[in-house]
Parts: structure tokens; sequence; C-alpha cells
């Protein structure tokens, strides 16, 4: 079971998106629970997207057509295991209208493998750093990373900051960060994550108040 958070970076909606599907029961009963929070099933993340995704194209109620029949079928397997699914047929028919689910089937299952990639890659040690999530092997904060992506800093820069990642440890850490927003203020701390290198040393002078 996902977390909303975690449905819509697999399914690439809004977490205003999968809270939708649920709340005008948009998605089956079945591939989502309400018990101790908001659940859903890995495989719903196919439906969510495909719901979105094909607005422009189909109507609602043809949406929510192939929603129930492929939802019946992907309600069996449960989590997005492509080898599992890779021999299943996703294709929709009502009448004259025919929908291929396949590439939202594939997209979703590939974006869940980069998720359990970015699980693993994560370590949360209250010895280390107060339980803050770094990455496994430093002490480099998973919401350092992210933030600077989020600022825009080139990779490269990043990569000079912290010899000790890749491009690849980047990708799966804002990935992690944007499943797992975090919660509260910020953690301030004077210390410098092991296996960073400072490229830039100066001071900010403060501006006074305007007169």
């Amino acid at each position: 079971m996902l977390r909303p958070t975690e449905a819509a970076v697999v399914a690439r909606v809004t977490l205003r998106d999968v809270n939708r599907v649920i709340d005008e029961h948009i998605l089956p009963e079945a591939f989502f629970t309400l018990d101790d929070g908001r659940h859903v099933l890995a495989a719903a993340c196919t439906l969510i997207s495909f719901y979105f995704a094909s607005a422009r194209s189909l109507t609602s109620e043809q949406r929510l057509f192939a929603i129930r029949e492929a939802g019946s079928r992907l309600h069996r397997f449960r989590t997005l295991d492509p080898d599992a699914l890779v021999n299943e047929d996703w294709i929709v028919r009502d009448e004259f209208l025919t929908i291929d689910l396949t590439s939202f089937v594939k997209r979703t299952g590939e974006r869940m493998d980069r998720l359990d990639a970015a699980r693993s890659l994560i370590v949360i040690d209250p010895d280390v750093l107060a339980g803050t999530p770094v990455i496994r092997g430093t002490r480099i904060p998973v919401y350092d990373i992210s933030a600077s992506v989020a600022a825009d800093i080139p990779i490269d820069r990043i990569l000079a900051a912290y010899p000790s990642l890749d491009a690849d440890s980047i990708e799966l850490a804002t990935l992690y960060a944007e499943a797992n927003p975090p919660r509260g203020r910020p953690r301030t701390s004077a210390e410098i994550p092991t296996g960073a290198v400072i490229i830039a040393d100066r001071g900010v002078r403060r501006r006074g108040k305007a007169g």
C-alpha cells in the first residue's frame, strides 16, 4: 500500500488528484483503504494515471468504464511488478471504443521500480543526524539534495559539492523526497554533512531596513 504522496509520484499526478479519485469514488473501493490514514494499492496508480492523462481524449463515462474493466484485472496483481504484468491483455473494448492501457501499466510499473530503488538508497537511523533521512553510506541529508535540485542548481555543481554521489543517486534522492515530503519546520544545523565539499565560502551582507 502507498501513501497518497507516494501514489502521486508513481502516477505522476498531484496529491490533490490522488485525494480526488478517492473522495469522488473514481477509484474502485478495492484499490484503497481509509483505515489508519489513506493508502492505495500500487496497482491503483495505473488507473489514476490513465484517468487524468486521458481527460482530453475521452469522456468521464468512458474513462470510468475503462477503470472498472481494467481494475478487475489489475486487482489480481495488487503490485506493479513488470514481469508479472507483461503478458496480460490491457485492452478494454466497449462497442466501437477500444482503449489500450498497456503504456500506463508499463510507465507506472517503471516508476514504482524507481521508488523502490529510492527507498533502498535511503537510511533513517536515530544515531545518524537524529534520524534525518540520509543517503546510504553517507551523512548526506536527502532533503538537502532535493532542495538543491528544486533551486535549479546544475547537477554538475551538486556532484562537485558531494563527490560521493552520482547522477542516479541525486535523481533517486529527489524522488524519495517528493514521495516523502518533510513535516514541520526544516532542521537547522551548522554541521556540514560528511562527503560534502565547500565550493563557495562567501559572506552575504544583510540588508538594513528600508528608510
